[in-house]
């Protein structure tokens, strides 16, 4: 999948928005996959993001956070945490499916059938570039900017 142009995918976002790939032409995009909304990790993944968000700002870069929560959780948490980027829904798993994060994993010994947090950068022409799967959250937003500074 790297190194390749993506096909368009629309999907619903806070704000009463819709997220399409084809309407960040001429903006790089990272899109990162977490599991749950206001979950410790998911938390602190989302709050890395915030804080260097300004960072991104200034290489032109839009971020999107997506998980299989519904809007008004990603509204509430988007809220709370003062997101200044959108959260999509992804309900249907039609995104987690394209970008293929939907993985089964054991959660407190079951085998539950979740996202594998993971983050995509894509450039201006709308071409895959990087992909982080299985993600460690500390220090993983800041890998992720200086690799977006280099595009």
């Amino acid at each position: 999948m790297l190194d390749t142009k993506l096909p368009d995918f629309a999907l619903p976002t806070t704000g009463g928005q819709t997220f399409t790939l084809s309407g960040q032409t001429g903006k790089v995009v990272v899109i990162y996959f977490y599991p749950k909304d206001s979950t410790p990790g998911c938390t602190t993944e989302g709050q890395n993001f915030r804080d260097l968000h300004a960072g991104f700002s200034a290489v032109d870069a839009v971020i999107l956070g997506i998980s299989r929560d519904s809007l008004k959780s990603h509204e509430n948490f988007k809220s709370k945490q003062e997101f200044p980027f959108e959260l999509g829904s992804d309900a249907d798993e039609t995104v987690c499916n394209l970008f293929g994060v939907i993985k089964q994993k054991m959660m407190y010994g079951k085998q539950v059938r979740g996202i594998e947090r993971s983050t995509f950068v894509i450039d201006r022409a709308g071409v895959l570039r990087r992909e982080w799967r299985g993600v460690k959250v500390p220090g993983h937003a800041q890998e992720v900017l200086d690799y977006v500074k280099t595009l």
